[in-house]
């Protein structure tokens, strides 16, 4: 455990630069449009009485925030109001309802949630958002979504449990939470203004709470950079429990 001073110097840290809070534009390679677009996931065939027509754990008022058009959504549940941990699970919508896959351990911001986010207020913002670009420091595995290769995306320093971030941002999906869609996760953008935060991504867990990020182990970082397809205009839900059955 390391001691409280060092978390609050990690808030002027260089991290809030790149992500979980922050951001700033860095010299990037974006994948090439030209190549062969990778297989989606299947959604699994599955019968009417098995496919529920609402996501559960989704009360009416975040059912209905859901796009109509939309065809995946990552629900994050939140264990509470102030907890940074939550569980992950990307739903697929078919023919007969939605298809949830496996529930993946995560976390997120330090002091939980807020529905109106500020910077450094180490709360993640409730809220359904698209997910439309993504990234790394790592070479593009496979993404469906627009991929931005950089090195801006390094993570130096340790966690608020003294874990090392090095390599947490190996993979990232931007979350579309005051930021400019269609544009590295990294643009400093800030439509809402630079006190309402940014930089709010999924990317890889370092095995403690967030600065307001989501983050889930990298393999399953790796496998929403090869299902996520933007033709299915994807979603995340992201909140604690009682929050998301409102």
């Amino acid at each position: 455990m390391i001691q409280r001073r060092t978390a609050v110097a990690l808030l002027a840290s260089p991290l809030l630069l790149t992500g979980c809070g922050g951001g700033a534009e860095a010299t990037e390679r974006r994948t090439p449009t030209g190549r062969p677009a990778p297989t989606a996931t299947p959604v699994p065939e599955i019968t009417a009485e098995q496919a529920p027509q609402h996501i559960p754990g989704l009360g009416p008022e975040r059912s209905a925030a859901i796009p109509d058009r939309c065809e995946q959504a990552v629900v994050v549940t939140g264990r509470g109001r102030n907890s940074p941990l939550c569980t992950v699970v990307l739903h697929q919508r078919s023919a007969t309802g939605w298809q949830p896959g496996p529930r993946w351990p995560g976390h997120n911001a330090l002091r939980g949630w807020s529905a109106h986010h500020l910077s450094g207020d180490l709360r993640s913002p409730l809220g359904v958002y698209t997910l439309s670009d993504a990234g790394g420091l790592l070479a593009d595995p496979g993404s469906r979504l627009p991929y931005h290769h950089s090195g801006g995306f390094h993570s130096p320093g340790t966690g608020f449990e003294g874990e090392p971030l090095d390599g947490s941002f190996d993979y990232v999906v931007a979350i579309d939470y005051n930021r400019r869609r269609g544009t590295s996760p990294l643009d400093w953008t800030r439509p809402l203004g630079p006190g309402r935060g940014g930089g709010v991504w999924l990317h890889v867990d370092h095995g403690g709470p967030t600065h307001g990020c989501v983050s889930v182990a990298k393999a399953h970082m790796k496998e929403l950079l090869r299902t996520l397809d933007p033709h299915r205009h994807p979603v995340v839900v992201m909140g604690y429990a009682d929050w998301l059955a409102g």
